[in-house]
């Protein structure tokens, strides 16, 4: 209980940030529904629920003061598998077009608002895994690996919005997931849209991480070394 509390105090501003970016989004979302008498964008709570679980493993990873090489390989999997939850809010941006011209502004606020929480989601928990890694393996290429991820949540949110696969699909369906993965990779020409947008949304991610990495200072995983 000690090491949570002395956790949540180090990571006090970043929570803050979090919880205003989410009640501000909910608060308009609110505002939407009872304006526009429309449920239509209710589905965004669940797509930033889904943003929430990374940030969430990579908080629950900071408690721990040992893992074993085994246990951290298990759950950095499963933070790979959800992570591109968190960025594929933006691409709600679609939806937009599906509206009440007269509230489309408010439309606009509403989706951009649970875009910028997924946004923050994704950053915030892609720094705590840096930080998390590098305490554990001092010589490994963090960058590299960090811009890799960052691709590889750009075609992982190409699958989700364009092939309407979801994280849940790696475990209940992972042979028909795997087949089109490799159909991707196989036949780049023939599926130049899958990497156009891997490679333009990463891009769009990776400009967004510098920016973040350069305002958040990182800090410690051990909660000893504050």
């Amino acid at each position: 209980m000690e090491t949570i509390k002395t956790l949540i105090q180090s990571k006090f501003k970043a929570l803050s940030l979090v919880v205003v970016a989410l009640s501000f989004s909910i608060i308009t979302l609110m505002v939407r529904i009872k304006l526009n008498k429309s449920f239509f964008y209710l589905f965004l709570v669940w797509n930033v629920f889904l943003a929430i679980i990374p940030y969430t493993i990579t908080m629950y990873l900071n408690t721990k003061q040992k893992l074993s090489k085994l246990n951290l390989g298990f759950w950095v999997l499963v933070w790979l598998a959800f992570l591109p939850n968190a960025p594929y809010i933006i691409t709600d941006l679609i939806h937009i077009r599906v509206g009440n011209d007269n509230w489309l502004w408010l439309d606009i606020i509403v989706v951009l608002s649970f875009a910028l929480s997924g946004l923050l989601l994704f950053f915030l928990s892609l720094l705590d895994m840096q930080n998390l890694m590098t305490s554990q393996f001092k010589k490994i290429p963090i960058e590299t690996i960090s811009l890799i991820i960052i691709f590889l949540c750009g075609f992982g949110v190409y699958l989700g919005r364009f092939l309407r696969y979801n994280s849940w699909e790696i475990i209940s369906n992972p042979q028909l997931l795997i087949t089109d993965v490799l159909d991707i990779v196989m036949s780049p020409f023939q599926n130049a849209d899958a990497w156009l947008f891997t490679l333009g949304f990463g891009g769009f991610l990776v400009v967004g991480y510098w920016i973040v990495k350069q305002t958040i200072p990182s800090h410690p995983h051990n909660p000893e070394d504050i």
